[in-house]
């Protein structure tokens, strides 16, 4: 386990050295960047504390991530009204930005399944397995930036081997992890930090214990969804669906044929992963 997390994070830095010498960031304030990043590796390693505590508890990563996605968009909407200077200011930017917006409400939607992906794998097997697995996004994104944006096309060889080289270490990682079973003293320390949350907060354990491993006796296959849930999901299609009317092909030079193969792909993967965790989950 260690082993294999010590190999994904140095193969990650590796990427960002190969990265930075690539030419491909040419701002004056790349060290203000890496500070940046240092600051979100800090607060993302915090938000683990209420993951674990939501999962012992028995909760849904469905009922997670929503309340997540709300509390992440309510801190920025604050932010961004304060940081530039009211309400009237923001709004004109956003307006400004209305031909592009499609483009970020897709990262929006993307990040949101992956999440959502990333969440059953931490009540499944573990914080300690399934962040640093999950970090392999990486890859794609290598492969993105390789491909499809061609941020590695003067590059030299040595530079390329590099990042050739820091990819087979994360895999490598990635393999190591998966490959670690848990001790059965994992399970039974799972099974007492649960127990510990039950007689905190008055939790019948039995049904705690079955919500974590995705077993939810209230659960009515046959129980009709209400009218609501419809609602949010037309307006929702309704919103992507009135930014795409307005939507500006982005002045970025793409290669198509590389972007095809990929979206392809991850569309592949992504109905297969999505499958199988519902046959084995059915989303619980």
């Amino acid at each position: 386990m260690l082993g294999g997390a010590v190999a994904i994070v140095a193969s990650a830095v590796m990427l960002s050295a190969a990265s930075i010498h690539s030419g491909s960031i040419t701002s004056a304030r790349a060290s203000s960047g890496v500070v940046a990043a240092l600051g979100a590796g800090l607060m993302w390693g915090t938000m683990y504390v209420p993951y674990r505590k939501a999962y012992i508890s028995g909760m849904n990563p469905l009922s997670f991530v929503t309340v997540f996605t709300f509390g992440e968009l309510g801190t920025m909407g604050v932010l961004a009204l304060v940081l530039h200077g009211g309400g009237g200011s923001l709004a004109t930017e956003l307006h400004a930005l209305h031909p592009s917006m499609l483009w970020l409400f897709l990262g929006g939607f993307c990040w949101v399944i992956g999440d959502l992906f990333q969440q059953y794998a931490t009540k499944y097997i573990g914080i300690g397995r399934a962040i640093p697995l999950s970090n392999t996004n990486r890859l794609w994104g290598l492969a993105w930036g390789a491909f499809v944006f061609g941020e590695f096309a003067h590059t030299s060889l040595p530079l390329r081997i590099l990042v050739l080289g820091a990819s087979a270490i994360m895999i490598l990682g990635a393999l190591a992890i998966t490959s670690a079973s848990a001790p059965v003293t994992e399970r039974e320390s799972c099974l007492r930090a649960i127990g510990r949350e039950c007689e905190k907060y008055r939790l019948d354990i039995t049904r705690t214990i079955r919500a974590y491993e995705g077993l939810e006796p209230e659960h009515n296959a046959s129980q009709k969804r209400p009218w609501w849930d419809f609602l949010i999901l037309g307006a929702a299609a309704a919103i992507f669906v009135w930014l795409a009317l307005d939507v500006h092909k982005p002045p970025i030079p793409m290669h198509l044929g590389a972007a095809t193969l990929l979206t392809a792909i991850l569309l592949v993967l992504f109905l297969a992963c999505g499958w199988m965790l519902w046959k084995q989950t059915r989303f619980s």
